[in-house]
């Protein structure tokens, strides 16, 4: 059977080569006699592995010596709580911007360890909006700012940093996360699931600034404080030792397509034409307003929903797999991160069309 493309919003598709590769090392890894998933996370064979993988990440966002990368397990949702635990840092406030269902589980997390404070909300227009704000709209008394830069459910992306007001900025990147460069600096923390642009599911990359490690009560288990974590070279536990493995392998992969500011040119042709061809459609349309729609996360909807079982049906014949939209939204979603070829936008185009033609 031949691959199909998989529009996933996460696990999502890897690299064919990534998956060729790993393949051909299941049972041997360059002559050490033993596939990766056996190896010690002690011994010298893994942790070369190890250390090509953070380096790698380091180069290709550019991070600066101030920040520790640590590779956690949990997902986002770990994250949520680990963020307030770790940087309040005595203080009994943090800001939130709300700006879909990722934002909203991550405000509902914090509140268990703070007052969580609304920046800014895009609610009201049903998360089809990036919120306007500035920094007079920010509690200056907050312990930090926190915005999820590309919601992958409802289809808005930040294609800038906002306004933090000196407040250290946390990110959840997970679904935009090396998909197009970013000043790392401008963050206290950045935070990414690998499971849509760095590999597998099963680990979490966490860049934090040095200033904001230490900061954990004694009450907080060591597994879940960044210090804990930063000494042990998040190893305190053993690790998801293949996850780390197949990182490396998508990072190095990366690296090979150009960088980050490579991928990024390809993701611009690829969500550009994917929206156009929904804008010029008198069947599909999209709800997002057009200056913060998703580079990687397209959601559409059909004109007639009685059409939508449908669609997917023969979507899925054509090799088109994974485009039911989230149970709580409906519709459509494509979602294109950096291991989607063109070649698959470019099918989806072409069925979409045809089936639009005959409906």
């Amino acid at each position: 059977m031949s691959r199909i493309y998989n529009f996933s919003a996460g696990p999502s598709m890897l690299p064919t080569s990534v998956l060729i590769q790993a393949q051909q090392e299941m049972l041997d890894w360059q002559g050490s006699g033993m596939s990766v998933m056996e190896m010690s996370h002690r011994g010298k064979h893994f942790l070369a592995i190890a250390e090509q993988m953070k380096s790698d990440l380091i180069e290709l966002m550019a991070i600066p010596g101030n920040y520790q990368v640590l590779f956690l397990q949990g997902g986002a949702t770990a994250q949520f709580a680990m963020i307030p635990q770790n940087i309040l840092n005595g203080k009994t406030k943090a800001c939130y911007v709300n700006t879909g269902a990722w934002s909203t589980s991550a405000i509902k997390e914090a509140g268990k360890y703070c007052e969580v404070k609304l920046a800014a909300s895009s609610e009201a227009t049903k998360f089809t909006t990036i919120p306007a704000f500035a920094e007079r709209d920010i509690d200056s008394d907050a312990a930090y700012l926190h915005y999820t830069s590309n919601e992958t459910i409802h289809g808005v992306e930040f294609q800038g940093i906002p306004p933090s007001a000196d407040l250290p900025l946390v990110c959840d990147m997970s679904s935009n996360i090396l998909s197009r460069p970013v000043d790392v600096s401008r963050f206290g923390i950045i935070y990414a699931g690998t499971q849509k642009n760095m590999g597998p599911s099963g680990v979490t990359v966490v860049i934090v600034r040095e200033d904001l490690i230490g900061l954990a009560p004694k009450t907080v288990p060591s597994v879940f404080d960044y210090a804990a974590q930063a000494k042990s070279d998040s190893m305190l536990n053993t690790p998801a030792t293949y996850n780390w493995y197949l990182l490396g392998l998508v990072l190095q992969w990366l690296k090979h397509q150009g960088g980050v500011a490579a991928i990024e040119q390809r993701n611009i042709a690829k969500s550009s034409k994917l929206y156009a061809a929904i804008d010029a459609s008198s069947l599909y349309s999209n709800p997002v307003e057009t200056s913060c729609r998703s580079r990687m996360n397209v959601p559409f909807v059909l004109a007639d929903a009685a059409l939508d079982k449908a669609f997917l049906a023969q979507a899925e014949q054509q090799g088109l797999s994974t485009l039911a939209g989230h149970r709580s939204v409906g519709g459509m979603r494509a979602s294109i991160y950096n291991a989607m070829p063109e070649q698959g936008v470019d099918a989806l185009i072409d069925f979409m069309a045809e089936f639009e033609r005959t409906h």
